[in-house]
């Protein structure tokens, strides 16, 4: 056998874990298959886009010229408000400044500003204005100076100036850009100045509006609260006198303004006076009693105390004692204790015992003194804080009623400052109002028409032809089902591919063969190699090669696998079983007196059929005269018995067969044969049809081992059809 390529033995290596009559086939991936869609509609693609761009010139052409006109304005946060502190009268400010300017752009776009507008500008009486956008409609008959004719010319203008004045806020700021867009530029200029002067003119209304409205109201409602003030005040005097409730007044009242125990707002009572005293003097006492309390307890506790032994007497004493205890001790050790000096000094332990006990005595007798006088004087004054408390709640008693008047009183002279602080602001603003609105920059004369933007028309024309042109490859991707590369063979027919042949550029595909290391050469080693590897006995005996429809290679696709075979030293003979439109011996230059034909009818001399060639080891066995009806004499025995007797002279039997579609031929080859080889042309043969044939060689029982894709163009694998082949095929011949 002749040397394998690296790309035939990456075939072969592709083949060599898998059986491939029972290979899975293999679903490309979705993003493959989007880029193999878009490169092989890459003209359907680049015409809509290109047919877009053709479009978008067109109309950019045929539009009318529109000019722009923009003014800016600054809009400020408006923060004049009718009353203060005040929310059942004006809801605050504090809502956000978004609310406010939502309301500002709204206003800039109301239907009353835009009559307004028009009439500023004279364009209800000027047929030039309508005639600008196509209206000259409304002034014809004779009452065009009528009442009601009139009316419907403002309403009318106003609405043509809102379908060509634009309100857009400025992102992060507080203008606001007013853009004016009409076929004539000094129309829009003066438009959009208009358009601002009116609104800043209607803004300044609306705040004189307002203010006059505050003033009206304020004043009736100081009117009403001074009366009830009057009212409350004259009842809490008079409450207060007929129940002999006085009150001093503070320099301040309450933080919360809230009454006094006695009195409201910043009065206080004498009574209220004497119990602050009062618990002032029995908190200290208080204290003064327990800690009296304290040091006697701490006296009466057995050992020295801290009274003891702060008393200056009792510590002499005890040093005394100390000194004579250790003298005593001292004789001891040395004498008994009858000893006289021993004797002596133990009575003036004794004598300072009894002086030490004498002078705490006195010690805890007058703390027992101190507390009885700090107890005695809690209790006088927690007796007159209890007496004074009685009085209090009688007057509370008394004063809840004065409390509600004087309450009453406080908060209606609260509001009443409030109003009139506010009325005297309003009166001295009256008359300077101060406008939250101004031009920044005022609108120019456009020396320039805005619309129509070719780059913008051009951009979205060739979006739509883009879009236009996806569908419609779209549409054709689902229609043609033309398979393209190898990944789609197994993918839509469900077969292994046993091998992928190139497309011959120069020359035609015989003259090809003949070179032993063209690109086709190596395909078919390739084809050969998967062959080897399709069964477990290697290389079928007999094999047969079909395709769909004619002119797809199988004749080549026989003849090349022939000869490969016969390069591997194998005795090959190849049979012309295309009876219909045979081509073998004219590739070889045989005659075809004799061949299949003669055999089919009923002739037994195999010698006078087969044909030795120039190739050592391939013989060939054509097609023989045209019968009147193939399809008979294929359909005995004799096909059967043809190639077992070829199989016992020849290592191989290659079969060219006919075509499946359309003709009964095919399937009558295959089911002679130990297997099929499938040959599919690369963009031409439709998967369905394909998938119809295999289903006939199916139903005949054929062994189809694989597929073969032919002229194939690896550069051109998804760029669309791109075929032709340097061989004819046809019936009639």
């Amino acid at each position: 056998m002749d040397t394998i390529s690296p790309h035939m033995l990456g075939q072969v290596q592709l083949l060599a874990g898998a059986n491939p009559v029972t290979a899975n086939p293999q679903r490309t991936p979705p993003l493959r298959r989007l880029i193999r869609a878009a490169s092989r509609w890459r003209w359907v693609l680049l015409g809509g886009v290109g047919i877009g761009a053709l479009a978008g010139l067109l109309i950019t052409s045929m539009m009318t010229r529109q000019y722009s006109s923009t003014a800016r304005l600054d809009i400020s946060r408006e923060t004049a408000r009718v009353v203060t502190k005040i929310d059942s009268v004006e809801r605050d400010a504090s809502i956000g400044d978004q609310e406010f300017y939502q309301t500002q752009y709204g206003l800039l776009q109301t239907k009353e500003l835009a009559e307004r507008v028009a009439r500023d500008l004279g364009a209800v009486d000027n047929r030039a204005f309508f005639a600008l956008f196509g209206r000259n409609d409304l002034f014809g008959g004779t009452d065009v100076n009528s009442a009601a004719r009139r009316d419907k010319r403002v309403e009318l203008a106003g609405r043509i100036l809102l379908d060509h004045v634009g309100v857009a806020p400025v992102r992060g700021s507080r203008l606001v850009d007013v853009t004016a867009v009409t076929p004539d530029p000094f129309w829009s200029q003066r438009i959009a100045q208009t358009w601002t002067k009116d609104f800043i003119d209607s803004n300044l209304e609306r705040r004189f509006e307002a203010s006059d409205y505050a003033r009206h109201f304020l004043e009736t409602r100081l009117e009403q609260l001074r009366q009830k003030l009057e009212e409350s005040e004259r009842q809490a005097v008079g409450y207060a006198s007929s129940q002999g409730i006085i009150n001093l007044p503070m320099a301040g009242g309450n933080k919360d303004g809230s009454s006094a125990a006695t009195g409201g707002g910043g009065d206080r009572s004498l009574l209220t006076d004497d119990i602050t005293t009062l618990n002032g003097a029995l908190a200290t006492a208080t204290a003064e009693r327990i800690e009296a309390q304290a040091r006697l307890a701490a006296a009466r506790q057995p050992g020295a105390s801290s009274e003891a032994l702060g008393n200056q007497a009792i510590a002499d004493l005890r040093q005394k004692r100390a000194e004579a205890a250790g003298e005593y001790a001292k004789l001891l050790s040395q004498f008994e204790p009858k000893y006289p000096p021993a004797k002596a000094l133990q009575s003036q332990v004794q004598v300072l015992d009894t002086a030490i006990a004498a002078e705490e005595g006195r010690v805890r007798a007058s703390l027992q003194q101190a507390f009885a006088a700090a107890l005695g004087r809690e209790r006088a004054l927690q007796a007159r804080v209890d007496a004074l408390k009685g009085n209090l709640s009688d007057l509370r008693q008394r004063s809840i009623q004065y409390n509600i008047y004087q309450r009453d009183a406080d908060t209606n002279r609260e509001l009443y400052n409030a109003l009139l602080q506010r009325y005297k602001e309003i009166g001295v603003a009256g008359g300077i109002e101060n406008n939250n609105i101004a031009v920044v920059d005022a609108a120019k004369l456009p020396d320039r028409p805005s619309r129509p933007s070719l780059m913008l028309n051009l951009l979205l024309a060739v979006f739509a032809g883009g879009l236009a042109g996806v569908a419609l490859a779209a549409a054709l991707e689902q229609i043609d089902e033309g398979i393209g590369d190898p990944g789609e063979a197994r993918e839509r027919l469900g077969l292994p591919l046993l091998g992928t042949l190139p497309k011959v550029k120069s020359g035609g595909p015989l003259d090809a063969l003949e070179d032993p290391r063209s690109p086709l050469v190596e395909a078919y080693l390739a084809v050969q190699a998967n062959l080897e590897l399709s069964t477990a006995r290697g290389m079928p005996r007999s094999l047969a090669v079909s395709s769909t429809r004619p002119r797809e290679g199988k004749s080549t696709t026989a003849i090349a696998l022939a000869q490969s075979l016969a390069r591997a030293h194998r005795k090959v003979v190849l049979v012309d079983a295309d009876l219909r439109a045979p081509s073998v011996h004219n590739a070889f230059g045989i005659a075809g007196a004799s061949g299949v034909s003669n055999f089919l009818a009923g002739a037994d001399n195999l010698d006078a059929a087969v044909h030795t060639t120039s190739h050592q080891g391939l013989s060939v066995m054509p097609a023989g005269p045209q019968p009147p009806n193939a399809a008979d004499l294929l359909t005995g025995e004799r096909l059967r018995v043809l190639v077992e007797r070829l199989q016992e002279r020849f290592d191989h039997v290659i079969v060219d067969s006919p075509p499946v579609i359309g003709l009964a031929d095919a399937p009558l080859v295959a089911s002679a044969v130990e297997a099929v080889i499938y040959v599919v042309e690369a963009r031409s043969t439709q998967a369905g049809v394909v998938r119809n044939a295999l289903d006939r060689l199916a139903t005949a029982h054929a062994n189809v081992l694989g597929a073969v894709l032919t002229k194939f163009e690896a550069k051109r694998a998804h760029l669309g059809y791109g075929y032709g082949y340097g061989y004819d095929y046809g019936y009639g011949r």
